[in-house]
């Protein structure tokens, strides 16, 4: 019960994102086609934790395992690292980074299918799920 509470709190934690400026404009159908290197026309998780990855990396330019407020700036607010925080120390690792792509890819994807596909990118989720895993 304690892990459905906190999945449901991070997948919340998206509704912070929202209006970020730096991803008022992205291309979805733009970024859909650079996130799907198989061409199935559908981001699955792995694809969805390849990019977050890449995501991770860079914006953390100083390399210390972690991702801070002006880190994420843009693309998580701070009531949002906090929602998305578990041990409360300002800061998201990777595995709590890729915890927050998890749950946003399971609040965006409503049919539960494993894929997010254009129409489910277009959702304020999938506008989310993008800021954490699209450059």
């Amino acid at each position: 019960m304690r892990k459905l509470a906190q999945i449901s709190a991070i997948a919340a934690t998206a509704l912070f994102l929202a209006g970020s400026p730096s991803f008022a404009a992205v291309d979805t159908a733009g970024a859909l086609r650079n996130l799907d290197p198989d061409n199935d026309g559908t981001i699955d998780m792995r694809e969805a934790i390849k990019g977050a990855k890449r995501v991770f990396k860079m914006i953390n330019p100083d390399k210390d395992r972690t991702v801070d407020a002006a880190e994420l700036r843009g693309r998580l607010s701070p009531a949002g690292l906090a929602a998305a925080d578990p041990d409360d120390d300002g800061t998201l690792t990777w595995r709590e980074y890729k915890a927050l792509v998890k749950a946003t890819f399971r609040a965006a994807n409503p049919d539960e299918d494993g894929t997010i596909d254009l129409r489910e990118l277009q959702t304020p989720y999938g506008r989310q799920l993008l800021r954490l895993i699209y450059p």
